[in-house]
This record gives C-alpha cells, sequence and structure tokens, in this order.
C-alpha cells in the first residue's frame, strides 16, 4: 500500500557521506531526515525529537537511479541467452503473448527486491499490464518511473489499442508519492508515425516524458533507414517528437548529426551497457559526444533477461570499463563521472534533479548506507570513496537503504516484504513460462 504518514525524524551520524552536490563534497557529518528530507546536511545536526543513528561504520550515498529496465522480466532470467537481438526478441514476445497482470506483479517485486537489495531507490522502467508493476513498487516502497509499451496496434501482444490502454494506465496512477505513470513507445521497428505522434501528445497531456529504445543495433538502423530515407534519429526530430522530454534507451549507432540533434533537443541517453555487450550490439554508445553535445547521461541496466542482473555497481563498473578500453583511453568517464551516471545523472534523465540524485536539504532522502568494513571497500579512505563505489564495491557490502526518510531494506534484509515468500512466489508463476524454451 502507499505510504501514509510522514516517517519519524531520525539523524545518521559522522557517517562517509557521498553527497554529489556540485562541489561533490566528501566528508564526515551529520544528516538529518525529516518528513522524508534532508534537512540538514553537515556537522552537528540537531538531535531534538529525533531517533539518533551512529552512522561512522558506514558511507551514505544517493539511492541510484536506474534509467532503464524491464522490471517484470525478473522470472525471465536466463530463457533467451546467447542469442542476438533478433532471436532473443523472438523469444522473449513469445512469452510476453502468454503473461497475465498476476505474474507481471510477481515478476515485478523479484525484481525491485533485487533492485533495493543492490542500493537502487528509483527506476524507469518499459513494459505493458504496469499496473502491476506500480502495485509491487509500492508494496515494497521503490519510486518508480513506469512507462506502458506503446506500439502499433497491429503489432502488439496488448489485449487493445496500446495507446488507449496508456492513457488509462495514467489516468489511474496520476499523483501517487511513489509511482509516476508516462508513455513508453516501444522503438522504431514497431512503432511508426502515428504511434510516436500519439505518445507525445499523449505525454505532453499529462505533463510526464517518454521512454523508448532508440538505435540498439545496425539492423534497426539499416532497416529504418531502407524504409524511411532516414536514420531513427533523424526521422524522430523530422516528425516533431522530440518537441517534449525524452529518454532514449541503448543509443549505441549514432552518427554525429543524430549526436547534434539528441543535444540540442535534451533527450536523455539511458546507456545499458551489460545488455548492448551480451546481445552483441558490435558498437559502443558514444558518450563523450553524446556528453559534449548537451544530452544527459545515465545508466540503465534493461532487463535480467538480457543483463542478467539490476546491480547498478556492476553497472558502472563496466560502463566505465567500456569506455576506456574502446578508445584506448584510461582517462576518459572517471570513477566520478561514472557515479554521476548512477546518481544525479539519473535523477537529471527523469527531470527530478531538484528531489534526487544527491544527499542536499530539501531534497527526498533516498539513499543506502555501505558497510566500510566490507572487504570490496577496503581501504576505507575518504578520497578513495567514489572510486571504490565505481570500481569495487559489491553490492552485499550496502546494511540498509531508505526512500524517502523510510527504512526499505536494514541488515540487508526487506523491511516491506519477505524476501522468501517473493522467491517461491516466483518460481510458481516461472513454471507456466519455462516450457516454451527450446
Amino acid at each position: 500500500m502507499p505510504p501514509s504518514d510522514p516517517p519519524a525524524p531520525f539523524v545518521v551520524r559522522g557517517a562517509l557521506v557521498v553527497r554529489q552536490d556540485a562541489r561533490r563534497t566528501v566528508a564526515r557529518e551529520d544528516v538529518r531526515i525529516e518528513q522524508g528530507r534532508f534537512v540538514h546536511v553537515g556537522p552537528s545536526a540537531p538531535i531534538e525529537g529525533a531517533e539518533v543513528i551512529d552512522g561512522r561504520p558506514f558511507a551514505l550515498v544517493p539511492g541510484f537511479v536506474n534509467t532503464h529496465t524491464h522490471v517484470a522480466m525478473s522470472l525471465l532470467r536466463g530463457l533467451a541467452d546467447d542469442r542476438e537481438l533478433d532471436g532473443f526478441l523472438e523469444r522473449l514476445f513469445a512469452v510476453d503473448a502468454r503473461r497475465t497482470e498476476a505474474d507481471v506483479e510477481i515478476g515485478a517485486r523479484l525484481g525491485i527486491a533485487e533492485m533495493l537489495l543492490g542500493g537502487t531507490t528509483s527506476f524507469l522502467d518499459l513494459y505493458y499490464f504496469e499496473d502491476g508493476v506500480a502495485r509491487a513498487a509500492e508494496a515494497l516502497g521503490a519510486r518508480g518511473f513506469l512507462g506502458w509499451a506503446v506500439l502499433d496496434a497491429d503489432k502488439t501482444t496488448q489485449s487493445g489499442v496500446p495507446l488507449d490502454n496508456a492513457r488509462r494506465f495514467l489516468d489511474r496512477w496520476a499523483g501517487r508519492e511513489l509511482v509516476t505513470p508516462l508513455v513508453a513507445p516501444q522503438g522504431v521497428y514497431v512503432c511508426g508515425r502515428e504511434t510516436w505522434l500519439g505518445a507525445r501528445e499523449l505525454a505532453a497531456r499529462a505533463g510526464t516524458l517518454c521512454h523508448f529504445h532508440l538505435s540498439e543495433t545496425r539492423r534497426e538502423v539499416h532497416e529504418h533507414e531502407t524504409k524511411t530515407g532516414r536514420r531513427p534519429a533523424v526521422w524522430l526530430e523530422e516528425i516533431g517528437f522530440f518537441a517534449g522530454p525524452s529518454v532514449a534507451a541503448h543509443a549505441v549507432w549514432l552518427t554525429g548529426e543524430e549526436i547534434g540533434i539528441l543535444g540540442r533537443r535534451g533527450v536523455g541517453i539511458a546507456h545499458c551497457p551489460s545488455s548492448n555487450l551480451k546481445l552483441a550490439s558490435g558498437g559502443v554508445a558514444p558518450l563523450v559526444e553524446l556528453r559534449d553535445a548537451g544530452a544527459p547521461l545515465g545508466l540503465g541496466t534493461d532487463s535480467v533477461a538480457s543483463n542478467n542482473s539490476v546491480s547498478m555497481l556492476r553497472e558502472m563498473h563496466l560502463a566505465g570499463l567500456l569506455q576506456k578500453h574502446q578508445r584506448w583511453d584510461a582517462t576518459v568517464f572517471p570513477a566520478q563521472e561514472l557515479l554521476d551516471l548512477a546518481t544525479i545523472g539519473g535523477a537529471r534523465l527523469l527531470g527530478r534533479e531538484r528531489e534526487l540524485g544527491s544527499i542536499e536539504p530539501g531534497k527526498r532522502a533516498d539513499f543506502s548506507l555501505f558497510r566500510l568494513d566490507h572487504p570490496s571497500l577496503a581501504p576505507a579512505r575518504p578520497e578513495a570513496i567514489v572510486s571504490h563505489l565505481a570500481y569495487a564495491a559489491d553490492d552485499e557490502a550496502i546494511d540498509s537503504v531508505y526512500v524517502g526518510g523510510r527504512a526499505v531494506v536494514r541488515g540487508r534484509a526487506l523491511v516491506r516484504a519477505n524476501a522468501a515468500e517473493i522467491g517461491t512466489a516466483a518460481a510458481s508463476a516461472a513454471e507456466a513460462l519455462w516450457p516454451s524454451r527450446a
């Protein structure tokens, strides 16, 4: 059920705070939380009327923002491994045709549990039956930005018209604290001009963004260019789709012209290195050029069917290694920029950088406590903590996670759900899906 009364005030004293503010401050500080927001970050926080937590054993880090996932696909982990994208999608579309809202919700609970245990407090999702995902997010206490998948009516496995389904979803979930509904056109390979513009109109009316896949593979780009005479980003610009806020996932196969368009339009880019490598997309997303052109950058895991994890720590590590290796330059995307992708950068993609992504007074209290005595964070020195988070930290180093000042993980255990019960339900629901595997 959604949060009701605001959480009680509390103070974390003496933690190693990785603020992610404009100065990228790292210091031993006190943090006070009231009404689900940070109200003091610095020395000597007032403790009147508040529970006091000894923060000295911990690093206090902003909650991670996963900017591209299909969280309900957690039931399908391993179902379509070792296939290129076309074969991967063929296998998953066959399963999608048989999925129910009930098993989508079960899968979402499993995926959200995994994300919370890995320090992810906000996620941007693209799927259908998103009501089930929304219920799961509220039940476990995660912040979900949930895009109902929209595609041409003759290419969908959904019942009814996808745009109409998305419209009703937006209406049902408007005004919630943890759930933000939005519109998610799948991609140019299943969306024609009317669907793209219908999605944009619907998003504009609701005051939200559009989330979609873009230029993930050479084949996708080639087939669209053969059909329309334009590469995907150029075509979307020409039809007027980029007139509103957007987040594009992948963005691997881009020309300089397309990079310029995305930068000028401020299109957010959700970089998904694990998924792109595993599905052999063949290229490396041009993050340096996109950044320099002005496109906001974030980090996404994609689904566990193609990753096979939703660990943002792992994704940061891989993103940095990939860019350095591809460019023969060890200086590109240093640790601080990688942490930015996973925190304040992700918040910027969502249009929520004034509320999320850093530890600053007035912002929502979404954060994790990392155990400084965990081997993956040794030596636990202030000048090394950002590097450790980007390149070394393990999810098991996370002790507690808070969303809006409410504990959702404490002592490596879910607070609002039973992990064993989630696992049992997931195993049962997967039985109906896995027999289709060849």
